[in-house]
């Protein structure tokens, strides 16, 4: 029996309705919505996708939001200053600098970012004071993916205590907060990556295994344990007529798709997956609408915050 497919549009959608009462309640107090700002560096078609979601999500929830463009030749200091200025904004609650930035930057340019940005304001929760208050379990700002994850296992009635999770990926922004809000919710956690040995057995000990790394359908069958909830946070956008054959052999109007328009997006998990597992995100609309969904959490929260403080 083929897995039951987690709709993360559905339980973005009921996130963000649990978020109106408290934007009204926001604009009362500060006579202003709760306002997110989004910084875009350069113009990567990926990253322009992205944020042009994020700022239809963003209205339609009734928030302020705006965009901040900077050319792909801008310096780190120029960036810098303009963190600093929304920082001092204070109809800003929420600043997102979206990632990747041009290499022109330079590789510590994103840490510098992160670094600038108020932890007040770090709606991406990608800060290194966010990512102590996780590590600490203090309350904080967790970052967007791992978090939506969370809502998704929670909203889901899919139970995490007791059980074995396996997390594929040990980037800051993804695989490290997924394994600790996990170790939070009392599963036995294991980090996997690139030194991993014998990764398929590791991965088949998982009741629910986690997979974040960006490589088209590198997760196949035999990563999973029958029943499994494989949760998938890849989205990569299969361009190569092989690779698309092969990763689409057993759907035919995926594949159809894909030679219609040249290319199709792939997880991180193999699409024939589906026949191993007990549930699964689909790719897309699984975890990528939770993500967006759990930016604007964090902005109305920092909002909440910072009614808090005018009180």
């Amino acid at each position: 029996m083929p897995a039951q497919l987690l709709d993360g549009k559905a339980v973005a959608s009921e996130i963000r309705a649990d978020l109106t009462d408290r934007i009204k309640a926001v604009r009362k107090r500060l006579g202003r919505p709760p306002g997110l700002t989004i910084v875009l560096v350069g113009g990567d078609p990926a990253s322009e996708v992205y944020v042009r979601n994020k700022l239809k999500t963003a209205e339609e929830s009734g928030m302020s939001v705006s965009l901040t463009r900077l050319g792909s030749d801008t310096s780190v200091t120029t960036l810098l200053e303009t963190v600093e200025a929304l920082n001092n904004n204070a109809d800003v609650d929420g600043i997102l600098v979206q990632s990747p930035l041009p290499e022109g930057l330079g590789d510590d340019a994103e840490q510098q970012v992160f670094d600038a940005i108020s932890p007040a304001k770090d709606v991406d929760g990608f800060s290194p004071i966010s990512a102590g208050y996780l590590a600490q379990n203090r309350a904080g700002f967790v970052p967007c993916t791992p978090a939506g994850v969370i809502e998704m296992l929670d909203r889901c009635d899919i139970p995490v205590e007791g059980k074995r999770a396996v997390v594929i990926g040990r980037s800051e922004i993804v695989g490290k907060p997924m394994a600790l809000l996990l170790l939070k919710k009392n599963a036995t956690v294991t980090i996997c990556h690139s030194r991993t040995k014998d990764l398929p057995s590791v991965c088949r000990e998982a009741d629910i295994l986690v997979a974040a790394i960006g490589r088209a359908g590198f997760v196949t069958p035999d990563f999973i344990k029958p029943g499994a909830v494989v949760i998938d946070v890849g989205i990569n956008r299969v361009t190569d007529s092989k690779q698309a054959k092969q990763l689409l052999a057993s759907q035919p109007k995926r594949l159809s798709v894909f030679e219609k328009n040249g290319s199709i997006l792939i997880g991180d998990v193999h699409p024939e997956v589906v026949a191993t597992a007990g549930q699964l995100t689909p790719v897309p609309g699984g975890v990528g609408p939770l993500t967006i969904a759990m930016l604007m959490a964090n902005t109305v929260r920092a909002a909440e915050l910072a009614t808090d403080t005018k009180s």
